[in-house]
């Protein structure tokens, strides 16, 4: 069997989704025409988007690029999208991804640590599944990885046909350096080192077919946050900080870093904001009200929400149960904004 003809196998177990349930495949159909093998191995194609809203051009274009890439290699899917004027909605034809099989890629990053970022990624990451969204995380903290502990994977990571294989928890797809390595020991590595496997983390992932991948950046604006930025071009960045001054001087950089490398910044969360007395049920603003809020209003950006410093959000976190309790009311309106801003 030719590439050609091992290609064509594989797209006709991808369906055409204007079809109802009629059961055709997308070469049946005739959404897909035109395949061509080149000399490189690169697999060109036609692809229609008629008739398909974005959402459903996106995702179908990402399941032909898995289809695809996982018989020819890679990378190996080159796309070429058509369609009859007229014939499709306004803004349904999809972008190129720059990650094959991955329709957005989200980053959720804070000018500084301590500010629970990892966690809010998390919970959000729970959230967007939540709501029938195909969702991975990855885990960018190179030398703090947490994905592991907030999500409750145990045990490393596993490597088929040299593709690394992410862990499901809680509805979500993860990957995190600390599946990797021994918790014990230190990851001791520069700056180059730390970027070059981030990127590769991504690309030489078996994620599959994502609607989203949400990126846990390590706090600050160093190498990694800018190998990320110019190498996989994220279609957005989310803003965590606690609404103190200090907290909100560092997301200011954080901003700025993004701007200047042509990311958008979707908005900014407020995190530790508010605090509940168990005993006495007394509200308290230990880390200050409302400065992200201001902030995302001075800046342009939305503000996506407010997560409180609550007792049950943390237990549940450090037990690998993320979107329990009080966390899943909190995230869930959150998760909704945020696919909003995302296009999802």
């Amino acid at each position: 069997m030719t590439l050609k003809d091992k290609v064509a196998e594989a797209l006709r177990g991808v369906p055409d989704p204007a079809v109802g349930g009629a059961g055709r495949d997308v070469l049946s159909s005739g959404r897909v025409a035109g395949i061509v093998v080149k000399e490189d191995g690169a697999v060109g194609l036609v692809l229609s988007v008629d008739g398909l809203a974005r959402a459903e051009a996106e995702r179908l274009q990402a399941a032909i690029e898995v289809a695809v890439n996982n018989v020819a290699g890679p990378k190996a899917a080159r796309i070429i999208l058509t369609a009859d004027r007229g014939a499709v909605p306004a803004g349904a034809r999809p972008e190129a991804s720059t990650v094959p099989g991955i329709r957005k890629l989200l980053a959720v990053a804070s000018g500084k640590g301590g500010v629970g970022k990892s966690t809010v990624a998390v919970n959000l990451a729970v959230a967007l599944a939540r709501q029938g969204l195909a969702v991975g995380l990855l885990d960018a903290d190179i030398y703090g990885p947490s994905v592991p502990t907030l999500l409750g994977i145990e045990g490393r990571a596993q490597l088929e046909n040299s593709r690394l294989q992410p862990a499901e928890a809680h509805g979500v797809k993860a990957l995190s350096m600390g599946m990797m390595t021994d918790p014990k020991k230190a990851i001791v590595w520069r700056g180059p080192m730390a970027s070059s496997a981030l990127v590769q983390m991504v690309e030489q992932c078996d994620w599959g077919v994502l609607d989203v991948l949400v990126i846990d950046l390590p706090p600050g604006t160093g190498d990694i946050q800018l190998t990320l930025a110019q190498k996989l071009k994220p279609d957005g960045a989310v803003i965590v900080s606690t609404p103190q001054d200090l907290a909100l001087i560092d997301a200011r950089r954080a901003v700025a870093m993004f701007g200047e490398v042509g990311v958008k910044v979707l908005g900014l969360i407020e995190n530790m904001s508010g605090y509940a007395c168990p005993a006495c049920g007394n509200v308290s603003d230990p880390f200050g009200s409302g400065g992200a809020e201001a902030e995302a209003a001075s800046i342009g950006a939305p503000f996506l929400g407010r997560v409180p410093l609550d007792i049950g959000i943390r237990t549940d976190s450090d037990a690998g149960r993320p979107g329990q309790g009080r966390a899943g009311e909190v995230f869930a309106p959150i998760a909704v904004r945020v696919a909003e801003v995302l296009g999802l």
